[in-house]
């Protein structure tokens, strides 16, 4: 169905990337890019002085490995780690590569999202392609 279907990567303990993983699977036609992307959400400047630079790089590397080693077992998979507003910048990503659908995981909201969480009613809201929101 979808050539190029973007997937952002949240790493949190709480959850796994499987289901979206999956559904991009299902979705893609053959030959399908599947981009795993991770958004660093960039510090403001007072917190960045207390975090040592070294910290910093060493996390993103870590990101970076892990998603390599998703995306490894993926046909057409790619991993990418890049830093910005998560919403702002799955958005730019995805206009800026062509990507024709976006699998966007969201948490179960609170009342101040209610029916999805802030990032994915975001993306939702915005992006210029199909969007496919897992729980």
């Amino acid at each position: 169905m979808y050539k190029n279907i973007l997937v952002p990567i949240i790493f949190d303990e709480t959850k796994t990337p499987d289901a979206a993983i999956a559904a991009a699977k299902t979705l893609a036609s053959d030959g399908a890019s599947i981009t795993l992307l991770h958004v660093i959400e960039e510090l403001p400047s007072y917190a960045s002085t207390y975090i040592a630079d070294e910290y910093l790089e060493r996390s993103a590397e870590t990101v970076a490995a892990r998603l390599t080693q998703i995306a490894a077992g993926i046909e057409g998979g790619v991993g990418v780690v890049t830093t910005g507003h998560s919403s702002r910048t799955i958005l730019d990503y995805a206009e800026n590569n062509g990507s024709d659908c976006i699998i966007v995981s969201s948490h179960k909201p609170g009342v101040q999202d209610y029916f999805l969480g802030g990032t994915a009613a975001r993306v939702v809201r915005y992006a210029q392609c199909t969007v496919h929101v897992i729980r």
